[in-house]
């Protein structure tokens, strides 16, 4: 391990080298791009410093088994420009397992009088399915002040969970989480949840459209999909309190992209395998409004 400082040193010089973005996602028909991040940079460079908070430690507030790093073995950016969060053993930490979890520094609000969209383009590693037990790659929202590394304040203002998968499933899973820690609207901690299969490990299109054409908030609502497939949906009169629905659907949100190992999961055993085959790899992030 480096020297606090001259790690310091090492991750501001590796960040520095992805400040500048040159690509951006696929346009969308009827929608304006509003913000992306298309992790262009230098191969092996971490994510933007200026763009991405990069969580490190083990999380107090969960019972998984990883240790979040910003060693670029465990998040970098691609020679494809890409982004790739890769789960690793190491002996050297107490949880024996190392991981990434990055978190975005700006927000955006679902406009009212239109649709915004935010979604991100994802695939995952090759290796077997029967080797990724204990593996919860995740691409989620959490609110403006509902909370980052220091864990989420209950009750909750806000989780929308567009994509978590578990053990290697090709099953795709999103929640979302309000109300109260436990029970309450969002029936904590299980949230309300939707799943979809998918057919491969190619790249796939994750997101969720917040609907607020409505004449009142009863009549909004949140629409998750798989390359423009919608299936699942939460709406306003579904939640059915109005405090509540402005938490989850008015409120400036923030992307976060990680693997988690064990928690809910299941924990990783002697069958589960680390490396590149078990990378989660994000070609961009990016928010549209119509």
């Amino acid at each position: 391990m480096l020297p606090p400082i001259a790690q310091f040193i090492a991750t501001f010089a590796l960040c520095r080298a992805s400040l500048i973005s040159a690509t951006t996602p696929p346009s969308q028909n009827g929608y304006t791009l509003t913000w992306s991040d298309p992790f262009t940079g230098d191969p092996n460079s971490l994510p933007s410093c200026s763009t991405w908070t990069l969580i490190t430690g083990k999380l107090s507030y969960t019972s998984e088994s990883e240790t979040y790093t910003s060693s670029p073995s465990n998040v970098h950016l691609s020679s494809t420009q890409t982004l790739q969060i890769v789960p690793l053993r190491n002996s050297s930490v107490e949880t024996g397992w190392t991981s990434a979890r990055i978190e975005g520094k700006s927000t955006f609000t679902p406009k009212p009088g239109s649709k915004t969209r935010a979604e991100a383009s994802i695939r995952f590693g090759d290796n077997a399915q029967s080797t990724k037990k204990g593996y919860w790659p995740a691409f989620w929202m959490l609110s403006n002040g509902t909370g980052t590394e220091n864990g989420p304040s209950s009750p909750y203002c806000g989780e929308i969970d567009v994509l978590e998968v578990t053990n290697g499933e090709m099953t795709g899973y999103a929640s979302v989480h309000c109300d109260v820690a436990e029970g309450g609207i969002c029936n904590e901690p299980t949230g309300l949840s939707g799943s979809v299969d998918y057919p491969d490990l190619s790249w796939h299109t994750w997101g969720v459209e917040f609907d607020r054409r409505a004449d009142d908030w009863k009549g909004e609502a949140m629409n998750f999909y798989i390359d423009d497939q919608n299936y699942f949906q939460v709406t306003g009169s579904q939640i059915g309190d109005e405090t509540v629905w402005t938490c989850l659907a008015h409120s400036p949100l923030f992307f976060i992209l990680n693997i988690a190992l064990g928690g809910d999961a299941g924990k990783p055993d002697s069958s589960t395998q680390d490396g590149n085959g078990a990378r989660m790899e994000v070609a961009y992030v990016a928010v549209y409004e119509s």
